[in-house]
Order: C-alpha cells, then structure tokens, then sequence
C-alpha cells in the first residue's frame, strides 16, 4: 500500500460523496423578463423560483414525468368526449330523418292532394263542356216543310159516334219535310209530336212522324202521311168539291236532342213550325208547295 497525497485523497472524497449520474437530475434555467410578464405567465409543477427579487429571475424547472394513471384518464377523457360528440350528431340526424318521415306520412296531406286533384279535374269538364254547349247553339237544325200533296178527298153524310147524322169527312194526304244538321261535331236524334191539320178549330186530320236520327253536317227528307178517316163536320164546313176553297193549318213540332259529349253533355232544340195555305179544288190531286207558307218559332 501506497501513501495517498492530500489532492487524491480529495477527490476520492469527493467522487465517493458525489451521487451517480443516473440519480443526477437535471437542471433548467429560464430567464423571465420582467416582474410584469411573470405574473402573467403560468407554469407547471415542475419548475421553481429561484434568485431574489432585485435579480433576475431564474426558475428551476425539472422534466416532468406523467404516470401511466393520468395518461390513462386523459385518454379516456378524450374518448367520452368524442363518443359524446357522435352520439348528439347522431341524436340530431335521426331527429331531423323522423320530422321529415313524420311531414311524409300525413294522411291529410294526401287527402288535401286527391281532393284538389278532384276538384280540378271536375272544374276543367265542367268548362270544357259548357264550352262545347255553348257552341252548339250556334248550330240550331234547319227545318223546311216542302210541301202537301192531298192523295184523297171524300165528303159523304153520316152519323157521328153518338149517332147524330153529319157530313163526314175522309183526308188522305202526304207532307214532305226537309231536315238539315249544320254541325260537324255531333249527330242529333229528332222525334216529333203529332202533324195536325186543321180548319178553323176543327181538327181535320193527323198524322205520326217516325224518330231519325241525322249525321254530323247531315240532312234528311221525311215523308209522313197526314191523314183522317170519317170526321164529322156538324155543319162547320160547307163546300163542294167543284168550288172547294178551304183555308187549313198545318202544325208540326220536332224535339231535337244532340249528344255532344255522350249522355254526359246533351243539347235541345225545340222546333215549332206553322204552315197556313188554301186548299183549292184546281190543286188536287198536284202537290201543294208550302215553302212560302211556314214559319218556324224555335
């Protein structure tokens, strides 16, 4: 053995007291500008004063190192929080998807969709088919009687029903009838109440017009018998065939029905026509005309 020096002695004293390095922690010096900025500035658990008021300021600051429990706790935080966060935003899209849904499935609304539609479709027919009534009464038929021609004239006496004895009377005539359609959109269907020829008030003779039915812009002649069979006269006409002048009436009536839109849509016409002439003995057995000799009241 070796006597030590003193200077070796020292330092062998000095590394024995010096701690090792791994147990050495290190150390941070941060310079704050003023007493001002410090007061404004935080720090963490790890950093501590040092130095006196009238110096600058030094802090001595050490790592710090988080245990696995708070990183941990953060993580979890974080989590709860994004997860919170999710949920609202989910929350709030199914909230808004069943106020939409909810608004869809209204059955009023649909109830309010039919009946305007409804309503539409009735208020359009409804126009369209005033529009189409109101013009075919621009369209009214033309009815024109033609003529008469008187086949058989017969008076001889006789006695009525109750058997009073009369002169009695036998007619047998034919009256031609012109008919026209002036439409093109629709047919129209005429029926006709009774011909009827009469002399004063004496009814003479009559006769039934078959119903036809005229095409659109069509026209039709109509020959119908006017006829009578053993009227008795009681005294209300005198004549004598060789002088025979008798002034007659001649009443036709013609109901005309068009269907412009089936069944659905329908217009009348009512045709009233009066033919006043003189039966003369020269005329028989020529026809009669009566184009000059009608008037029509519709």
């Amino acid at each position: 053995m070796h006597a030590k020096t003193d200077s070796e002695a020292t330092s062998i004293d000095a590394a024995a007291l010096s701690p090792p390095r791994s147990a050495i922690r290190p150390l941070y010096y941060v310079q704050s500008p003023s007493n001002h900025d410090v007061e404004k500035m935080s720090f963490g658990s790890g950093c501590s004063l040092m130095g006196s008021p009238s110096h600058p300021h030094y802090y001595h600051c050490s790592p710090i190192h988080h245990s696995r429990e708070s990183s941990t706790s953060r993580f979890s935080d974080r989590a709860l929080l994004s997860y919170k966060s999710i949920r609202e935003r989910r929350r709030y899209i199914n909230d808004g998807d069943d106020k939409s849904e909810g608004g869809d499935d209204d059955p009023f609304r649909n109830v309010r969709l039919y009946a305007w539609l409804l309503l539409s479709v009735v208020f359009l027919f409804t126009v369209f088919s005033l529009i189409l009534w109101g013009a075919s009464k621009h369209y009214p038929p033309k009815v024109v009687v033609k003529g008469m021609l008187v086949r058989n004239l017969n008076v001889q006496a006789g006695n009525d029903l109750s058997g009073v004895p009369t002169d009695m009377l036998s007619l047998n005539s034919t009256v031609r009838i012109f008919y026209r359609n002036p439409s093109n959109f629709y047919a129209v269907h005429v029926t006709a109440s009774p011909l009827l020829l009469h002399y004063s008030n004496l009814l003479l003779s009559s006769g039934e017009m078959n119903k036809f039915t005229v095409a659109r812009h069509g026209e039709r002649n109509v020959m119908t018998v006017v006829q009578g069979h053993q009227i008795p006269l009681y005294g209300g006409v005198s004549f004598h065939l060789d002088t025979l002048s008798l002034p007659l009436n001649l009443t036709l009536v013609l109901h005309t029905k068009a269907y412009i839109l089936g069944r659905l849509v329908t217009s009348k016409f009512y045709t009233r026509i009066i033919c006043s002439f003189t039966l003369n003995a020269d005329h028989l057995p020529k026809p009669i005309s009566l184009l000059r000799s009608c008037k029509d009241y519709h």
